[in-house]
C-alpha cells in the first residue's frame, strides 16, 4: 500500500479505533496492581497512542503530501540526482524524455484537446549535469487545431522542501486552477513545468550552484528552459518564461527571477523567505565564500545589483506567516525598471490552504506578464 493512498489510511484508522475499543473493553480486567496488570495497561496505552499518532500523521500526509512514498519518508528516495560523468549519457546532451502521462484533474480530462495532458518526464541538463524528474502540464489549447502554430508561454512551478512534485497537481491543483482561469477568461493558456527544487535528493540545495556539488541554479536557469523549449512549443525568450513556488520553492523562484532577468520575465514567491537556509538538510552550500552567501541573500542583492525590467510577486499574511517583515523589506527595495506586486492576506499559515487561496490570483498575475510568440 502506498504512503499517500487511501487504503493505508483506512487500515491505520481501523487499527487505532480497534485498539481504542480494546482499551475500553479490557481496562476493567487490568485494574489490579499485579505486574501483569500494570504491563497490560501500559501496553494498551502505548499501542493505542502510537496507532493514533500514526493515523494522524498519515491523514496529514494524505492532505498535504509532505512525503510521496515510503522511500521518501525513510530517506531512501531513488529519484534521479546529479550525474557526475559529464562526457556521456543524458546529462551530456541535454533534453527531455517522456516516461509517462497523468490525467489532469480538469473537466474533459479524457481528451487532451478538452482537459489537457500532464507528461511525466526526465529533464537532463547539459550544463549542470543534473537529471531531474518533472511533470509538464500542456493546456487543452496545445492540442487544438486552432492553436497548432502557436508557441506558448511557460512557467516553472516549484514545491517547498521536502515536498514532492506530485504535490503541485494533487494537493495544490495548479493544472486545474490554470484550466479554470483560462475558461473564465482571466488568464492565457500556459505550459506548467512542475518539479521539486531538490534536484539532488535528499539534499536541499536552495537552488544554489554548490562548489564541487550540485549545480542547481544552472539547472533551473539554463538547462530546464532550454530543454523544454526544444521539446515543446514554448518560447525561448525571457518574455515567454516565468517561475513560481511556495516556501523554499518561493525563495528559489524569486532568486531565479532576480539573478536571471535574461531568462525569466516574472517570478512569484508564495510564503517565500529571502535568504538561503543553511542547516543539516542543506549541508555546506557556500564553503566559506562570502560573496556567494551574500548573493543568495535576496534583500542584499536588491541593494547591490543593477535593477532589471523584471516583475516580482510576493505573498504573506498579517497573521500566521513569519515572513511579513522581510516581505515588506523586499517590496521597499525593488527599484525601477523592476516592478513588484503583493498579496497580503489578513490571516493564513504556511500551508496548502493558504497557498490555494493565492495560486489563482498569482496565475492571473503571471499570465499578464508573459507573452506567447
Amino acid at each position: 500500500m502506498g504512503l499517500t493512498g487511501t487504503p493505508v489510511l483506512v487500515v491505520a484508522a481501523a487499527l487505532a479505533s480497534g485498539l481504542f475499543a480494546a482499551t475500553l473493553l479490557l481496562w476493567p480486567r487490568l485494574a489490579g496492581r499485579t505486574a501483569r496488570a500494570v504491563a497490560g495497561r501500559t501496553a494498551l496505552l502505548l499501542s493505542t497512542q502510537l496507532a493514533l499518532f500514526v493515523a494522524a500523521g498519515l491523514l496529514a500526509n494524505h492532505s498535504f503530501l509532505f512525503y510521496g512514498s515510503w522511500a521518501d519518508l525513510l530517506g531512501r528516495e531513488q529519484e534521479l540526482g546529479t550525474v557526475t560523468d559529464h562526457g556521456a549519457g543524458k546529462g551530456a546532451s541535454g533534453g527531455v524524455v517522456r516516461i509517462g502521462t497523468v490525467r489532469p484533474d480538469a473537466p474533459g480530462a479524457g481528451r487532451p484537446a478538452s482537459g489537457g495532458r500532464i507528461d511525466e518526464v526526465v529533464v537532463s541538463g547539459r550544463a549542470s549535469g543534473i537529471d531531474s524528474r518533472a511533470y509538464v502540464y500542456l493546456p487543452p489549447e496545445y492540442f487544438q487545431q486552432a492553436h497548432a502554430g502557436r508557441t506558448f508561454p511557460a512557467v516553472i512551478v516549484l514545491t517547498g522542501y521536502p515536498g514532492t512534485a506530485e504535490n503541485l497537481f494533487k494537493g495544490l491543483r495548479y493544472p486545474r486552477t490554470a484550466h479554470e482561469r483560462v475558461r473564465a477568461g482571466r488568464a492565457q493558456p500556459m505550459v506548467l513545468v512542475m518539479l521539486r527544487p531538490t534536484v539532488a535528493p535528499p539534499r536541499d540545495t536552495e537552488c544554489v550552484d554548490v562548489r564541487d556539488g550540485p549545480q542547481a541554479e544552472t539547472f533551473f536557469a539554463e538547462d530546464l528552459p532550454r530543454a523544454v523549449s526544444r521539446t515543446y512549443r514554448v518560447g525561448e525568450h525571457a518574455r515567454n518564461w516565468g517561475v513560481i513556488g511556495n516556501s523554499t520553492g518561493g525563495y528559489c523562484a524569486l532568486k531565479l527571477g532576480l539573478h536571471h532577468p535574461e531568462r525569466f520575465a516574472a517570478s512569484a514567491g508564495l510564503s517565500a523567505y529571502y535568504r538561503a537556509a543553511e542547516d543539516p538538510t542543506t549541508g555546506d552550500l557556500f564553503h566559506g565564500d562570502r560573496a556567494a552567501r551574500r548573493r543568495a541573500d535576496l534583500l542584499w542583492s536588491l541593494d547591490h545589483r543593477p535593477p532589471a525590467a523584471s516583475s516580482f510577486l510576493v505573498t504573506t499574511s498579517r497573521q500566521g506567516e513569519g515572513n511579513l517583515r522581510e516581505t515588506r523589506e523586499f517590496i521597499d527595495r525593488v527599484r525601477a525598471p523592476a516592478r513588484v506586486s503583493s498579496i497580503v492576506l489578513d490571516s493564513g499559515g504556511h500551508n496548502f490552504t493558504t497557498w490555494r487561496r493565492e495560486i489563482p490570483p498569482a496565475l492571473e498575475w503571471m499570465s499578464g506578464r508573459l507573452t506567447a510568440d
